[in-house]
């Protein structure tokens, strides 16, 4: 259980967001606040929370000269960095309202949500996001100042300052207002699978007591170091890697890029890590990668130690009985598990996966190795953590009880709902919406469908949004197939399609070093595109898909197979900026050869 309760600055104690970064400056003012990577000196520097709250007055300063309103919109679009922090805190103190923008997104999505918001202020960082929004430039009226960290050349437009010359080069911290915890601190806008995003309205209470609330999962203290490198815009991050550190008192380090992640995690050596499934599952298909190249012996030596760490986290949960071969384990872990956990710094002791469903083949490795690796489940409406696994009560397989204070129970057709301080004031301008989302009583329909254990574990079974009717009235959860189907290494994304139809399809970008292999196997040529509909590629990739969705009903038949080697993507329409795909984006693109897909048949 943790002890941290003591520690962590509650709720109560700071009334808002702002209030809370206030007393953390004044608990640990000396404290390294945050660490990050200066491109200009080629080095990485850190931040004191004594240090931020000069930067977070000179913010103010700057804000108060543009005249806003408490309540007036202001819009963040920064890769992860202490100005990100500045900027929000500032704006917070003043009474704006932060709506946080993706960087990687495009700039249609961004002029809908600036409009939709009707934001004043703007901050973004390069000239390229300058250059992309200048193509939509005229549906930014609403827009009285643009901010950009770097300088940005050849820009005729008045609004747009450099923040060197927007920021006095000092100031004082002004008085504060009066906190306000129910008051509106953030629109986070969802990523829209389908149709525009809504805009999430979240209250100060809302993030802070779910942030709190989470700290009381797992102790977290001020001796720990977390790599920040999902986007802040993103709600999991921005909750879990950016406010609970903040009330934990934690070294948050801005990771310099995704790419650059794996030097990164040696570099800064963190103890917790937060993160999305794909991460793991890169670290996960890397480590598989070496294994074929490894020789027998050593391949079998991990497949050692991952079944005796199992084992030993079984024994450890009080699922499973104590055996001879758990006395294995010191060498084993000697041998093997510490040099897979060196390539994560060394000294993980907590990591946290949500936003998606993790692997079960993945957890099981990583905690078969050693990593207490806990799964979580939550919704940008929700703040977004509604429940988790606990270390000392880890069910890989669900997504743990909820949160202290945090109701659950089972709908219509299994649907989750949920009911607690974390629950959203609404959409933005969209109370129908919010009406479909949440009943008179308080009570939100995630639109998850789950069952509820012993313990109050919640284990997702699917999702009433995404699911395929075929005509025979069959009914396939998409998601659940695809997560299957993409085991196979062979097959990067993969959607599958059947709405209406007799039987399923899949399409699927595939691996481009797998696709090489695969072809050559098949002797096919890889470099020529019709290879990619060659009869001999379709039959060998259906029984390759048949072998991963083998425990799915039998009514769950593949029969045909769009492969291509250009990846769905942000930029292309065809993924959200959280790595969700647009369905209707992607079937609309590859709508005639789909409908080639079921002729004849």
């Amino acid at each position: 259980m943790p002890d941290n309760k003591d520690q962590i600055i509650k709720p109560e104690q700071t009334v808002t967001l702002y209030g809370l970064f206030l007393e953390r400056v004044k608990r640990t003012p000396d404290a390294v606040a945050y660490r990050y990577f200066d491109t200009h000196q080629d080095v990485w520097l850190a931040l004191t929370w004594a240090q931020m709250l000069g930067q977070v007055a000179r913010w103010q300063a700057a804000l108060l000269r543009e005249n806003l309103a408490a309540g007036d919109r202001v819009a963040v679009m920064l890769r992860n960095c202490p100005q990100w922090v500045m900027f929000e805190q500032a704006a917070m103190s003043l009474g704006l309202v932060v709506v946080p923008l993706y960087v990687v997104d495009r700039p249609d999505n961004v002029a809908y949500i600036i409009n939709d918001a009707q934001v004043k202020v703007l901050l973004i960082e390069t000239g390229e996001q300058w250059h992309d929004l200048s193509t939509v430039i005229g549906q930014l009226d609403c827009v009285q100042r643009f901010v950009s960290l770097d300088q940005v050349f050849g820009c005729d437009d008045s609004r747009l300052l450099c923040a060197e010359t927007w920021l006095p080069a000092q100031a004082a911290l002004q008085p504060e207002r009066e906190r306000k915890r129910d008051e509106l601190a953030t629109i986070m806008y969802t990523s829209g699978t389908t149709g525009k995003p809504k805009g999430v309205m979240l209250s100060h209470h809302n993030i802070a007591y779910n942030a709190y609330a989470g700290l009381l999962t797992f102790p977290v203290g001020t001796d720990d170091c977390m790599l920040s490198f999902l986007p802040l815009s993103h709600a999991f991050e921005r909750t879990a890697g950016y406010y609970m550190g903040m009330m934990a008192g934690t070294t948050v380090a801005y990771a310099r890029s995704i790419p650059l992640l794996a030097d990164d995690l040696k570099i800064i050596r963190p103890t917790i890590l937060v993160s999305v499934p794909r991460i793991y599952e890169r670290i996960y298909n890397a480590i598989h990668a070496k294994l074929e190249e490894a020789p027998p012996l050593r391949h079998k030596l991990f497949t050692l130690a991952v079944g005796v760490g199992w084992d030993r986290f079984e024994y450890q949960q009080g699922r499973g009985a104590w055996t001879p071969k758990l006395l294995l384990w010191p060498l084993l872990k000697h041998l093997v598990a510490d040099k897979i956990m060196d390539r994560l710094g060394g000294r993980l002791r907590l990591s946290i996966s949500g936003g998606a469903a993790l692997p079960p083949k993945v957890s099981r490795l990583f905690i078969a190795l050693g990593l207490p690796l806990v799964q979580g489940y939550g919704m940008t409406e929700t703040s977004p953590v509604v429940s988790v696994n606990r270390v000392w009560n880890n069910l890989p397989s669900t997504v743990g009880p909820p949160l202290e204070g945090i109701e659950v129970r089972i709908g219509e057709q299994n649907a989750l709902l949920v009911k607690g301080p974390s629950n959203m004031l609404g959409y933005w301008n969209n109370p129908e919406a919010t009406a479909a989302m949440v009943d008179k009583d308080g009570w939100l329909n995630t639109g998850d469908t789950v069952s509820i254990g012993a313990g109050g574990h919640i284990t997702i079974t699917g999702r009433l949004k995404e699911i395929i009717v075929m005509s025979n009235g069959e009914k396939i959860p998409p998601a659940d197939m695809e997560a299957a189907i993409s085991r196979d290494p062979l097959f990067d994304q993969v959607m599958v399609h059947g709405e209406g139809h007799s039987y399923l399809v899949v399409l699927a970008v595939v691996n481009p070093e797998q696709w090489q292999a695969f072809a050559q196997q098949v002797e096919v040529r890889p470099d020529m595109p019709e290879s990619l509909s060659d009869a001999r590629v379709e039959q060998q990739v259906l029984q390759r898909i048949t072998e991963q969705i083998k425990e799915f009903p039998g009514y769950a038949k593949v029969r045909r197979v769009l492969l291509s080697l250009e990846p769905w993507s942000i930029e292309n329409g065809l993924l959200t900026p959280t790595l969700k795909i647009k369905r209707t984006r992607v079937f609309a693109r590859y709508e005639k050869e789909i409908k080639r897909l079921y002729e004849g048949r």
